[in-house]
């Protein structure tokens, strides 16, 4: 072993400084690249990618939070890769993207309450994850794992319905668990010594294992190798343009959708409303004051007494007269004639 070192191109930059590190891993040509103890964080392990022909990084004992989607895309001949004994809490669904070769990935020793395991889809040659204390309590297996050692030991791992489907992935393939019998069952207190591989978990319907064991995986294609990478060296950002960005894409749909929805009803509100204000207030008629009785026999004697009688009129002429006048005004309804009001 210690020969096959000595064969290795190995760069140890153990005893650098922080940008002394950043810096010299720029143009780093070596096999093995270890960048332990040096407080590095998740924004300093952007510069990785160009370290494209590096096997094995060692990036344990430092300050990493957050694994974010794709951060150690272009390693592509990674085959070690270890990341243990930091402040890991978050693992994003891409963080490995691009590591089709890696064999051995180490997270132990970090703060991981919750992992999908469609994290690990991408990681088509992966035999040996380390999970060892974490904080998880469910590993719920969703895609098809092909690894031959997990360490699992060390959570606190809630043995419910939720730990079915792991139970069963642990039975039914050839796995070896290593330190199995330790790793046990933290609640309930009914099952606390029990092994999670054997622990018979209660009220659940078994049939939800094989339900849990035979979902499909997500429609992410791990084999797309073609997509272009870039770095931003003025303002630090990494670009990748052949993935699509992950996340809860649903959510965002639906964002969408009632912005939409949203845009379209006050648009349509805009419009719409000044011309119901319009029609309402053409429809808004007054109702004219009835007139009082005799009205018209006063406005008649009034017309009559304007035109002096003539010799030849007598009392049936005028009789007549009133007659036909007043059968010539048509007989009021009370409202007003609307002019908007098609005839």
């Amino acid at each position: 072993m210690h020969e096959q070192r000595k064969q290795e191109s190995v760069n140890c930059l153990e005893f650098f400084g922080k940008q002394e590190v950043i810096d010299a891993t720029t143009n780093n040509s070596s096999s093995t690249l270890i960048l332990s103890y040096l407080n590095l964080n998740e924004i300093d392990i952007k510069f990785l990618h160009k370290n494209t022909n590096i096997t094995k990084l060692y990036l344990n004992n430092n300050a990493i939070v957050n694994l974010h989607n794709y951060s150690f895309f272009g390693l592509s001949k990674l085959a070690v890769l270890d990341v243990s004994n930091n402040s890991i809490q978050t693992v994003e669904q891409a963080a490995f993207a691009g590591l089709n070769q890696l064999i051995a990935l180490y997270l132990q020793n970090n703060k991981i309450a919750h992992l999908d395991s469609s994290v690990f889809v991408f990681l088509k040659s992966l035999n040996i994850l380390n999970l060892q204390n974490n904080n998880l309590g469910y590993f719920e297996i969703e895609v098809s794992l092909n690894l031959s050692k997990v360490i699992l030991y060390g959570n606190p791992w809630n043995c419910s319905c939720g730990l079915l489907s792991l139970q069963s992935w642990l039975n039914n393939s050839q796995l070896l668990t290593e330190n199995e019998k330790n790793t046990m069952c933290t609640v309930p207190d009914s099952l606390k010594t029990q092994p999670i591989k054997t622990a018979l978990i209660p009220n659940c319907h078994r049939e939800e294992e094989t339900e849990a064991t035979t979902k499909l995986p997500i429609s992410i294609n791990p084999s797309n190798d073609t997509g272009t990478f870039g770095y931003n060296d003025t303002d630090g950002k990494l670009l990748y343009s052949g993935f699509p960005p992950l996340g809860k894409s649903w959510k965002f749909l639906i964002g969408v959708l009632i912005v939409i929805v949203t845009t379209t009803l006050l648009i349509i509100i805009a419009i719409k409303v000044p011309v119901w204000y319009h029609h309402l207030i053409s429809y808004n008629h007054s109702r004219l004051d009835e007139d009082e009785p005799g009205m018209f026999e006063e406005d008649f004697s009034t017309d009559m007494c304007s035109f002096p009688p003539g010799p030849d009129t007598n009392e049936k002429d005028s009789i007549v007269v009133f007659e036909q006048f007043h059968t010539f005004v048509p007989e009021d309804d009370g409202y007003i004639e609307d002019k908007y009001i098609d005839t």
